[in-house]
């Protein structure tokens, strides 16, 4: 599973043609969640409080990018790196 992001301990990734809906995975020491891309809700699993503010404000940031991205695992092209939350 390719990461795409790394800040303040958090790992972001991406599955090659995942199921829908359109998702990334966080995780955070153990702690791992599948969040929606389209509204931000933890699909599965889930993370600490303060880590899941900063996955989702990190997330409304970089959106249009995570749609990108989702598209290219779609076709089972490369992921592109996204900034992390600074």
């Amino acid at each position: 599973m390719p990461e795409i992001s790394l800040f303040l301990g958090i790992r972001i990734t991406m599955y090659w043609n995942d199921h829908m809906p359109p998702h990334f995975h966080a995780q955070y020491a153990e702690h791992k969640a599948a969040v929606s891309i389209l509204d931000g809700t933890v699909i599965e699993g889930g993370l600490p409080n303060r880590q899941l503010k900063y996955v989702l404000a990190w997330a409304e940031l970089h959106k249009d990018e995570l749609m990108q991205n989702w598209e290219l695992g779609r076709d089972n092209k490369d992921f592109q790196s996204i900034d992390p939350l600074r």
